[in-house]
């Protein structure tokens, strides 16, 4: 005979303050693993967003970065020649060639500098990010020192706001645009012409080539033939697994963290758990003699009381899961360790991260409950009702 489920949650009723406050410890718990765990999600988001499938990225070979990388005029020339290339309906070759520098700008809330992507772009580059969208001004005008902000810059730093000047490269840009790429790490770059950016900074290659595939399954072969080259000493990447790569680094960095932070905070949170467990146990000794005489086994009484306390762990994730989706609305901004620039990204909250969040409260619960619960279920019948 299985004790009811409503006599455990009656008794988590009664014991009202108690259960109060274990939930809470939970969910304080729950919160930590919850929100480091979508801050990691919520940069790889990010950067995975900012590619396009069928888009290829060629860099330098062993970069890990663009920033690292370098492609002279003459590789570039020989990568823009791939008959994979895709064209557009103006009969243009989707391709164009990059230059990534890095600047220092003082942030806005601070005003300590840090690092900021400068992109050189060409004409084709906002048709392969059409995730890009202008939001005030206009697009600069190639050969000029014109320039456009992305709206992570313009929120996060001092003097890139439209019609300022940004000094750097011994030359003042105007900003004549800024524009918003929505969840992606283009909103914290700021693009001018390539060309004028190559002259300031003194760069004489490229940091990357990029170009649409014409088809998206010629890319296997199309990668092959570049990096068998032996006049080219570069390597191809989806546009797409290049910006995943640009998040491992960080979002392990993040996950070992959390993971960190939570087993210690774990650990107050299971002993209170185990305290309240125990406790129930002390004042419950008579019933559970009681029960005993009733006719419920021993493993019931186990079962009711581990039911108790998982129902502890439920509650303290769902208010922990609860609290941590308003993260959802914050955003954080950090230096890229692959980069060395400075990323404006949000916390993201998925069904995977809610599940394992979850689980995990679920099994502080179980860990907390399971030796009170033997406890329960080894009472002897007639030393149990002695307490009455």
């Amino acid at each position: 005979m299985a004790v009811p489920i409503s006599y455990s949650i009656r008794n988590l009723w009664t014991r009202r303050l108690t259960t109060i406050l274990t939930v809470s410890g939970m969910a304080l718990v729950v919160f930590v693993f919850a929100t480091i765990l979508m801050l990691a999600e919520g940069l790889q988001k990010t950067l995975v967003e900012t590619g396009s499938y069928d888009n290829v990225v060629v860099v330098r070979k062993g970069s890990g970065s663009e920033v690292m990388s370098g492609v002279d005029r003459q590789q570039a020339a020989l990568v823009e020649v791939q008959p994979e290339v895709a064209i557009g309906s103006d009969g243009r070759r989707l391709l164009v060639k990059e230059l990534v520098v890095l600047i220092a700008l003082p942030k806005r809330d601070t005003g300590q500098k840090s690092n900021v992507v400068l992109r050189g772009i060409m004409d084709g580059s906002p048709i392969l990010r059409p995730q890009v969208k202008l939001v005030s001004g206009r697009l600069p005008r190639m050969g000029t020192t014109e320039v456009m902000a992305g709206m992570g810059v313009v929120r996060g730093f001092r003097g890139v706001g439209l019609g300022e000047n940004l000094c750097c490269g011994l030359r003042n840009w105007r900003i004549v645009g800024t524009f918003d790429a929505g969840n992606t790490g283009f909103n914290s770059e700021i693009w001018g012409d390539v060309d004028q950016f190559m002259q300031a900074f003194r760069r004489p290659v490229y940091s990357s080539v990029l170009f649409k595939l014409r088809d998206s399954g010629e890319f296997d072969v199309m990668k092959a033939r570049l990096e068998k080259d032996p006049r080219l000493t570069l390597e191809a990447r989806r546009e797409t697994r290049y910006y995943l790569d640009q998040s491992e680094a960080m979002a392990k960095f993040l996950r070992i963290l959390g993971i960190s932070l939570t087993i210690i905070f774990s650990l107050g949170a299971v002993i209170g758990a185990m305290i309240t467990m125990y406790s129930a146990v002390a004042n419950r000794t008579a019933e559970i003699g009681t029960l005993r005489a009733l006719g419920f086994q021993r493993r019931s009484i186990l079962l009711a009381f581990l039911a108790e306390s998982m129902i502890l762990g439920f509650l303290g994730g769902a208010a922990g899961l609860f609290f941590a989706s308003f993260m959802q609305f914050v955003t954080v901004s950090t230096m890229n360790f692959q980069t060395f620039a400075e990323l404006a990204f949000s916390f993201t909250l998925s069904p995977a991260i809610a599940l394992e969040a979850m689980l995990f409260s679920l099994g502080m619960g179980f860990v907390g409950g399971v030796l009170p619960a033997f406890q329960a279920a080894r009472l002897n019948i007639v030393d149990a009702l002695r307490a009455v």
